[in-house]
């Protein structure tokens, strides 16, 4: 008997351990998930290049902070190779072009920024590709590449080439319209999280900001002054839509709100009438 019972409490402890053990595992896994599906996302030119010392490690970290990062563009997307073989990731037959001399980045660029690249090339800038003028890194960086906006346009940077009076009639000619998109892509999010569909005005602000922004690039300060309150208007439609729908919120929650005083008010006077039917009996 007491042998019996040895064993089957000895058979109770193991199939214990063995439920720990089994959870423990489960939840390593678990943990483990979010890594392993960085690592599968991760491209080999990352990895390389991580592993890698001085100017060779740089990119990496310069990237991690750019704005193609941030919209999950990697080091193929512009210098092509094969992201997921180490043998064929610098192989001209896997589309791998490396890096562009200092004349050839415009069309490096633009392969992606058509309609920028035509408006830097027929401004004030394009004209002096070649000639000592600035290109797309001198002012967005090339690894490191800042978003687009009218921050980019400061005296620090200008300075370099030029003076600032120029610059800073254009970025006072074009910051209220930027700010007004930054403001209305602001308020997005906000009617997301309640459920209503966003894409439209999303898709229309988006072009709508890729169109001002090709603006800058013609540095002509007249046609950014003709030019910026066409985008006014267009801005004026996408702010009416999200009025609009501000104000069918408001309705439904002042009818909700009618509505619970109504019940409220209906609850009190069935109370009133039980009670007196009470005070009858």
């Amino acid at each position: 008997g007491d042998s019996s019972l040895r064993r089957s409490v000895d058979l109770g402890a193991f199939l214990m351990m063995s439920r720990i053990c089994n959870l423990l595992i489960l939840a390593l896994l678990l943990f483990s998930l979010p890594t392993l599906a960085l690592a599968e996302d991760e491209t080999v030119c990352l990895q390389c290049h991580g592993g890698l010392d001085g100017y060779l490690a740089a990119p990496v970290a310069a990237w991690q902070g750019s704005v193609h990062a941030a919209n999950g563009i990697s080091c193929h997307g512009c210098h092509g190779g094969d992201p997921a073989d180490f043998d064929m990731a610098m192989d001209p037959s896997r589309g791998f072009i490396g890096v562009p001399e200092p004349n050839g980045v415009p069309d490096f660029c633009g392969r992606c920024h058509v309609g920028v690249r035509e408006d830097y090339l027929a401004s004030a800038h394009g004209a002096a590709l070649g000639t000592g003028g600035p290109q797309c890194v001198t002012c967005h960086g090339n690894h490191a590449v800042k978003e687009a906006s009218g921050a980019l346009i400061n005296e620090q940077d200008c300075s370099r080439c030029h003076s600032f009076e120029r610059a800073a009639q254009i970025r006072d000619a074009i910051s209220a319209t930027d700010s007004r998109i930054a403001e209305l892509e602001g308020e997005l999010p906000r009617l997301r999280r309640i459920g209503l569909t966003i894409r439209p005005m999303q898709d229309a602000l988006f072009a709508l900001r890729n169109d001002f922004h090709r603006l800058f690039h013609s540095v002509d300060v007249e046609k950014v002054r003709s030019e910026t309150a066409a985008f006014g208007t267009r801005l004026d439609k996408v702010e009416g839509q999200i009025a609009e729908i501000d104000a069918t919120l408001a309705k439904r929650k002042m009818g909700g709100a009618v509505a619970i005083v109504l019940l409220l008010l209906a609850g009190g006077v069935l109370l009133l009438i039980r009670k007196s039917y009470k005070e009858e009996e």
